[in-house]
């Protein structure tokens, strides 16, 4: 690898780790300010309930970490059925920590211990770069945008002070502990 590609890749490493801790301050956000009764309330038609969708979140990115980067320890996976509003916050504040550690690695070029981003076992694997992230994040934001959804048709909509906030990288890039906001290095 040149050094060009390699000083490339150690920023793209360090921006996908505040990259996807803004991504998961996000989704604290949203479980912070969800109405509990919506949390396990059954949504018309046969879809997830919000409880559900937030432990395939973190129970993907368990499988992400384990698949793509085994020698790091994943955080157990959540149960949808039984997992509460608090364990949720909290395994996906472990699961995003092993996505950053991942992250980080894959992308830096420091190790070369991930060379592929694995999604899932069917899945053919990619070499690791920006598509992961990419992938990462898209994943993520789709159920999110489940969630928001889901929230208003079961007549809990989030505060209205919510969303404008989901949408401040400014603020949310702070929160996350780089005071510059994006495009700058911690």
């Amino acid at each position: 690898m040149t050094t060009r590609q390699h000083k490339v890749h150690t920023q793209l490493g360090r921006a996908a780790v505040q990259i996807f801790a803004a991504n998961e301050r996000m989704n604290q956000i949203l479980i912070e300010h969800l109405d509990p009764r919506a949390w396990k309330a059954n949504p018309p038609g046969n879809v997830r309930t919000i409880a559900a969708i937030f432990t395939h979140m973190h129970n993907v990115r368990v499988k992400w970490v384990r698949l793509t980067a085994p020698h790091l320890k994943t955080p157990p996976q959540l149960h949808r059925a039984h997992c509460t509003q608090r364990q949720a916050r909290a395994g996906l504040a472990q699961s995003a920590a092993r996505c950053a550690d991942m992250l980080a690695e894959a992308l830096s070029a420091s190790t070369g211990r991930i060379q592929e981003f694995r999604r899932d076992g069917w899945a053919g694997p990619w070499p690791v770069g920006s598509e992961m992230l990419c992938y990462m994040i898209s994943h993520e934001a789709h159920h999110r945008g489940q969630v928001c959804m889901l929230a208003h048709q079961l007549g809990f909509p989030l505060p209205k002070e919510v969303s404008p906030g989901l949408w401040n990288w400014e603020e949310l890039w702070r929160e996350c502990g780089s005071p510059h906001g994006p495009g700058h290095d911690s």
